[in-house]
């Protein structure tokens, strides 16, 4: 049992709010995962350079990654600029060098893990209560066009920052997930026949690897999430995030619980009703279940529903 929610802002007078109202829908669902949590908050900018990317990082605590980004700019002849959010940091560098940046990393400081890349998305992840998590990073005080946030019962897995969600494989793309797949090590195992890497066991990751080699190969995000419903063996809600857009799947089945609200600010996402209560005009908002099997997806440059 784990909480998810996701909120999508049609109206750009919100988006300084988009970190605050994420907040409170996030620790609303620290019953249904209270074990871990995490969020991925899609800038209204993005970065200025055309030719950056933003690379967040995850490492044991604020002197690790600052020794670590020192390290990589001397290794590497590299001027990047770093924010710090406790246990994390956004670099911002040069996009044709994030691989070369990658592989520094993996050989010179092991301890240090890339959470995700995008020009406008940024993830945070960490073990403890919701409320807590979101303190931690700040994410009141973040603004953006949307995001997403997940809280994490462990059910099959240790308790580990590695194993909290939302997990990245692409460029400006991630996935949150509540239920189980059954045949994520097959699947991984093809994906990594088409060139996908992955950091942990834990299914959402192929999952998401899934969804991010479906777009690589042509698909748009609501393609890609039609296919997962043949191509996905298990029970599940996914919510996921791109740079311009924001979607939301069931399983045929729909086992786990899922609530929508749209009006004409926002669409908002939560696995109850409750972590929707608090959103400005809630009351007067269209709430609807998702039908099982169906593909809700909006887009950033229109906010209409596809």
């Amino acid at each position: 049992m784990c909480g998810i929610v996701g909120l999508f802002l049609k109206n750009p007078k919100l988006e300084p709010q988009l970190g605050a109202m994420l907040s409170k829908m996030l620790e609303t669902m620290t019953d249904r995962g209270p074990d871990s949590a995490g969020f991925a908050v899609y800038g209204s900018d993005g970065v200025s350079d055309a030719g950056s990317v933003k690379l967040t990082l995850r490492g044991p605590g604020p002197e690790e990654l600052r020794g670590a980004v020192s390290g990589l700019e001397k290794a590497l002849s590299l001027s990047a600029e770093a924010t710090e959010r406790d246990t994390h940091t956004v670099l911002t560098v040069p996009a044709g060098r994030e691989e070369e940046i990658r592989a520094w990393l993996k050989a010179s400081a092991p301890g240090i893990d890339v959470v995700s890349a995008g020009r406008r998305m940024e993830i945070y992840k960490e073990v403890g209560l919701p409320a807590s998590v979101a303190e931690r990073f700040a994410l009141e005080g973040m603004s953006g066009t949307h995001g997403i946030g997940h809280t994490r019962m462990a059910t099959e897995s240790a308790v580990t920052t590695n194993g909290a969600h939302p997990f990245s494989t692409g460029t400006d793309e991630c996935l949150v997930h509540n239920g189980s797949l059954s045949n994520h090590n097959d699947l991984r195992r093809r994906l990594r026949h088409e060139g996908l890497s992955f950091a942990t066991q834990n299914d959402t990751e192929v999952a998401a690897g899934y969804l991010s080699w479906r777009m690589r190969e042509g698909a748009s995000l609501k393609e890609a999430l039609e296919s997962s419903l043949t191509d996905l063996d298990g029970f599940f809600t996914f919510v996921v995030g791109t740079e311009t857009g924001f979607a939301v799947v069931r399983d045929p089945i729909a086992c786990k619980p899922a609530v929508m609200a749209e009006t004409d600010d926002y669409v908002a996402f939560g696995s109850e009703y409750r972590a929707l209560v608090g959103l400005p005009g809630i009351d007067k908002a269209r709430v609807f279940e998702p039908e099982p099997a169906k593909v809700y997806a909006w887009e950033r440059e229109s906010g209409e529903r596809h």
